[in-house]
């Protein structure tokens, strides 16, 4: 179903790019997302967790528009920031990132730089690292890594990149060097503090370094609401947007191809003068943060984006997806279509409390046409640079 206040390019073109034309004035307000490594949801009280690891989280839970339904789209990094940045469900095989011909696509960059936005794709290790400097900035975002960090600006490293804190402080440096010159920003930060081995600055929190991965996630819970008490002091903090969100979830590791209820991550847009307090519920995917966002902004702009709003009632149809290397979800309903090599088609029901899946018979037809309209649709685009822009 097409949103609202949106129009075709091209009607009888195969190309899904439309015009989003809302009513009322733009809000060319700072963006900055967090892209938290392997945040699952059930690390948080708020979805059940009983060992208190995220005692900033489950507060932020409180005061931003949060979102309890939301599924990452794979297992790797290089899947969650395909999703955030491209807005497109997974293709089988190798992540866009880190695929040939992946520059200049219409993305959540690409809007925001049209915009007038100072773009900044900023991690803690270094980018070559799964192509991910390559991918960002060759679609609209200067690249900040490891190697930018100067010596006094280093307090901890791992075999990963820097500490949490130290990542989040350079991002607020970077965010004042856009306000000084008055730029909106709009900021991807990449963390990898909650990565194997977790270890983490000694003193932080009440568990030891290289325990484990509670003490990964306490960490970066901690790093975070540091992150957000330095926000505070700084002038432009009253016209920033933070979204937080897991690049995927920890730990996928079971019998099933597909453990639905190991894809779910927790999100949260925070903006205490901006955005009222709300729980969302919708089921949801990764490649539809970058549309819902534009829509709080009441953005203006052209999309080849697949993902949509999804607070825009009268256009949202609940779906989201998930991937192994190999294997495509699609779940609608409480329904999961599992895509596979050889055109394996399995089909299931599944009970959102626990994941308990239950094998359907016989086969779902509506189901499967709808999953294969999807990841073929997408991979018509991108084979024929659909949603590319013109160079």
């Amino acid at each position: 179903m097409k949103e609202k206040n949106s129009s075709f390019v091209k009607p009888d073109d195969l190309s899904v790019t439309r015009v989003i034309q809302p009513e009322g004035a733009e809000k060319h307000l700072n963006v900055v997302m967090i892209v938290e490594e392997s945040l699952s949801a059930d690390f948080m009280t708020t979805f059940g967790n009983d060992k208190k690891i995220t005692p900033n989280l489950d507060k932020l839970a409180t005061e931003s528009l949060f979102f309890t339904h939301l599924y990452a789209t794979g297992t790797r990094t290089v899947r969650g920031l395909e999703a955030l940045t491209l807005s497109i469900p997974p293709l089988p095989g190798t992540s866009i990132v880190k695929r040939p011909k992946n520059e200049n696509f219409v993305s959540w960059g690409s809007v925001m730089k049209e915009k007038g936005y100072d773009n900044k794709f900023i991690y803690a290790g270094h980018g070559y690292f799964d192509n991910m400097n390559y991918f960002y900035a060759n679609n609209g975002f200067a690249t900040i890594d490891r190697t930018n960090f100067a010596k006094d600006e280093i307090t901890f490293t791992n075999a990963w990149g820097v500490c949490d804190e130290d990542l989040f402080l350079k991002a607020i440096k970077e965010a004042d060097l856009s306000h000084a010159a008055r730029k909106p920003f709009f900021s991807v930060v990449m963390t990898t503090s909650n990565h194997r081995p977790f270890t983490y600055p000694e003193g932080k929190i009440d568990i030891p370094s290289h325990t484990g991965r509670a003490g990964g996630v306490k960490y970066a819970d901690y790093a975070i609401g540091r992150l957000l008490a330095e926000s505070k002091k700084k002038p432009w903090f009253k016209d920033t947007i933070f979204i937080i969100v897991a690049d995927h979830c920890a730990g996928v590791a079971a019998k099933l191809a597909l453990p639905i209820k190991n894809y779910e991550i927790p999100l949260f847009i925070y903006a205490p003068d901006r955005i009222k307090p709300q729980v969302v519920d919708r089921m949801m995917s990764q490649i539809d943060i970058a549309p819902t966002v534009l829509g709080l902004l009441n953005m203006k702009y052209t999309s080849a984006f697949v993902g949509k709003d999804v607070l825009t009632k009268d256009s949202w149809n609940e779906r989201a997806f998930i991937s192994t290397y190999q294997k495509i979800g699609y779940i609608h309903d409480d329904k999961l279509m599992v895509l596979g090599p050889k055109k394996e088609a399995d089909y299931f029901s599944y009970v959102r409390k626990d994941g308990a899946t239950t094998v359907l018979k016989p086969p779902q037809d509506d189901l499967l046409m709808e999953s294969l309209a999807y990841i073929q649709g997408t991979n018509y685009i991108y084979k024929n640079r659909l949603n590319r822009l013109s160079k």
